[in-house]
């Protein structure tokens, strides 16, 4: 081989190095990516609001919603000290938040607490046909039909609950739907700190 193709020979893969690096470099990237999108649970994404006060949130009330003969009342930020509160944000749209409702329910029949709703850019009718089809949790409803107040609680997407303790202040955020095993391991003890807190 003469000194020529020694250095054609050298060129070829010293080009198929330079193609070869960046590929390699996405790629390492794009395991580092999706490591990390896998690695984590994405209801224990801390919230920055934790340990702050409930945001200021005056909803107006669900039209035409009732519970037990009465209408049911917006959100007024004024309502959150005094009481432990459990705030659920959620659409008639999503599916998650139809197998959370009987959990909802459930928690609602608990006398200690308070259960709130914020419904999250839906339309009205079927917030309600979602309501008397799976069960009207809520003390109090507000309609985010711009999904500002979702915003200013720091919401990622429905279905997410909080716990407000007595002091108006956030003590718990779920991101995703309750199920049986997150509100035995997580929700109700943080219930239960909440309750406790004097």
């Amino acid at each position: 081989m003469s000194a020529a193709e020694k250095e054609s020979n050298r060129d070829v893969r010293r080009r198929r190095m330079i193609v070869l690096i960046p590929l390699f470099a996405f790629l390492a990237l794009a395991a580092l990516f999706m490591f990390r999108l896998g690695a984590g649970d994405p209801s224990r994404i801390p919230s920055a609001l934790i340990g702050h006060p409930a945001p200021s949130t005056n909803l107006p009330p669900l039209a035409g919603l009732e519970r037990d003969g009465k209408p049911v009342p917006g959100i007024d930020s004024a309502a959150f000290p005094g009481e432990v509160t459990v705030l659920n944000v959620w659409a008639s749209w999503c599916v998650p938040c139809r197998d959370e409702a009987p959990l909802l329910v459930t928690l609602a029949a608990d006398p200690r607490i308070r259960v709130m709703g914020i419904n999250y850019k839906d339309a009205p009718d079927n917030a309600r046909r979602f309501l008397n089809r799976f069960g009207n949790p809520f003390a109090a409803n507000g309609s985010d039909a711009n999904g500002r107040a979702a915003i200013e609680w720091g919401v990622y997407g429905v279905p997410e609950t909080f716990v407000v303790g007595r002091d108006g202040r956030i003590a718990y955020k779920l991101i995703g739907p309750i199920t049986p095993e997150n509100l035995q391991q997580a929700l109700r003890p943080a219930i239960e700190k909440s309750l406790a807190a004097r």
